[in-house]
């Protein structure tokens, strides 16, 4: 898969959250990265979740990496990989609002 395909399956994967969380997300990017070099992620959220911010916090955008190449090398193609690309950022998005790993288990993320 191409960078630009697995571009657009991410921007859907955004896209296709409920307005009202798409409207919530405010001052963070969602990059591409093809590997993390710390550990074999398939995403990584790092910032303020927003249940935790304060007035007066750094104004620094938080930040979503999305691992292309860790995601492919999961070797799934066709419906199953875009569900997985889905998957990941919603569970990325999920730590931005504050959900912890176990949580976003139990809601198949």
């Amino acid at each position: 898969m191409n960078n630009q395909t697995f571009e657009r399956y991410v921007k859907q994967a955004v896209d296709g959250l409920p307005p009202e969380f798409k409207k919530a997300l405010k001052n963070i990017d969602i990059v591409i990265e093809d590997h993390c070099d710390a550990q074999p992620l398939l995403g990584l959220y790092e910032g303020i979740p927003l249940p935790e911010r304060q007035i007066g916090d750094s104004v620094v955008p938080d930040k979503i990496t999305i691992y292309r190449g860790e995601i492919l090398s999961l070797g799934l193609v066709g419906k199953e990989l875009v569900e997985e690309i889905r998957i990941t950022v919603l569970h990325e998005v999920g730590h931005y609002f504050g959900l912890e790993d176990d949580e976003m288990t139990g809601l198949g993320y």
